[in-house]
């Protein structure tokens, strides 16, 4: 069991039942963070960055979003389940923003189709999330 897991469960008040989906939401959320800025740094020691400038912005975003969501949701008293929910799809669009650009250049970068396969995981474990959501 990793700390985050021990923290959430050592909660005096939980958000809601479905801890699982939201410990997963919120790992997922803080890979991706992670993931988005090394493929950025990755993007920009590139011989011919200047061709992933998109992709650049677009993790760096991307890498802001998730790390915000996944604090957001690291804090488990109850809370305003509209706007969790509009944080949730914002960082699932972010997702698959960055994803699909990133996708683009997996065939020759290894960095942007690990970053892809992590983005897409993130937007589901976001989606995942929204449906578990008590309003």
């Amino acid at each position: 069991m990793g700390h985050i897991e021990k923290m959430l469960r050592a909660h005096p008040e939980p958000a809601g039942s479905d801890g699982d989906t939201a410990l997963a939401c919120i790992k997922a959320c803080f890979e991706c963070a992670e993931v988005c800025t090394v493929c950025a740094d990755a993007c920009l020691a590139e011989p011919d960055m200047q061709h992933l400038v998109t992709c650049i912005r677009l993790n760096l975003d991307c890498a802001d979003i998730c790390a915000v969501t996944g604090r957001l949701f690291a804090r488990p008293s109850p809370r305003d389940a509209e706007t969790l929910q509009h944080q949730l799809e914002a960082c699932a669009r972010s997702c698959r923003s960055c994803g699909d650009e990133c996708q683009k250049h997996a065939a020759q970068m290894a960095h942007c189709r690990i970053c892809a396969e992590v983005c897409v995981r993130c937007a589901e474990a976001c989606e995942r999330m929204i449906g578990a959501l008590v309003p």
